[in-house]
């Protein structure tokens, strides 16, 4: 249902001279899809920045009020070239993204629209830079963390799933996906029980969830450890934001290549694509509105795991 997306997508990305355009391309037949595309230049390159808009029947785009979910992919670069020829392992987010589009748009073009808008977002760079990370290498990006959040983060995003790449750890030990608790403002939420439901739902098999600590949700650059950038959105936005990690049962490092499951990232697409029908329909909730109003009563904001902190 949702691999044919996969394949054109990874088809797409497994290319040198890759770039936003030509991502932008595979939406064409697509007239009520919007396709942006913006290059950014940071010290170690540039990187086509993309913004796809899968807009709904009461969607806001439309002047409605129906809830926008937004699909980021997450990553620091598709390739590492020259160092390594081909696609590598970090790229699963953007293939997973573009995947989830245009199987959105597919789905409108045959008379199955969403009520609320579907905002996708991520970058698309070929030769990003890599940097040392335990227990294995991580891609970097050509641009800051902040640049990242800026072009892939919102505000019109009411919820956010965060697809990245999270192979190079020993605490997921699953190959497949895995999705992680809510976190919304500095807080680390319990994990969704609607979203464990659609995942056994869309994978036939129990959900896999994985954790994750005060450290990786706050930003990068603060000289603490982060599992990797899944769960950085959560510190650009108010709204929901929920990890979908793309994952393995050894550990892989994001630069390396032959990497890339399709059926894993395909299983992921499927979950976004659920998820998406389900919170602009209002049968979704990524966490519990009176819950959270009372743990802030009782303890307070924790708004400042969102900032650099005292540093």
């Amino acid at each position: 249902m949702t691999l044919k997306q996969t394949m054109i997508s990874l088809d797409a990305m497994d290319d040198g001279y890759v770039t936003g355009e030509k991502v932008k391309a595979l939406f064409a037949d697509y007239a009520e899809i919007s396709v942006e595309v913006q290059t950014v230049t940071g010290e170690k390159g540039s990187t086509d920045f993309i913004k796809i808009v899968i807009p709904g029947t009461e969607g806001k785009s439309k002047g409605g009020s129906v809830p926008t979910l937004g699909i980021v992919g997450r990553l620091g670069g598709i390739g590492a070239r020259p160092s390594r020829i081909g696609l590598v392992s970090d790229a699963d987010g953007a293939v997973a993204a573009v995947a989830s589009a245009l199987k959105l748009a597919d789905m409108q073009v045959k008379g199955d629209r969403l009520k609320g808008d579907v905002i996708v977002t991520t970058h698309i760079c070929p030769d990003a830079p890599t940097r040392p990370h335990e227990p294995v290498d991580f891609m970097d990006s050509p641009v800051d963390i902040g640049a990242m959040n800026a072009h892939e983060v919102l505000p019109e995003m009411d919820a956010v799933l965060s697809i990245d790449t999270t192979k190079g750890n020993r605490v997921i030990n699953h190959k497949g996906f895995a999705i992680s608790p809510t976190v919304k403002e500095g807080y680390i939420l319990r994990v969704s029980e609607d979203l464990l439901r659609i995942m056994e739902m869309t994978t036939g098999l129990l959900p896999v969830t994985f954790p994750i600590t005060m450290q990786d949700i706050t930003p990068y650059g603060n000289d603490l450890y982060h599992i990797n950038s899944i769960l950085q959105p959560a510190v650009a936005t108010s709204a929901p934001v929920v990890g979908v990690a793309v994952t393995a049962q050894s550990v892989v490092p994001g630069c390396g290549t032959g990497a890339s499951h399709e059926i894993d990232i395909a299983a992921a697409v499927r979950f976004a694509v659920e998820v998406a029908k389900e919170v602009t329909n209002g049968t979704c909730a990524f966490y519990n509105p009176d819950e959270y109003d009372r743990i802030v009563k009782l303890y307070g904001s924790m708004k400042v795991l969102q900032t650099a902190g005292n540093a």
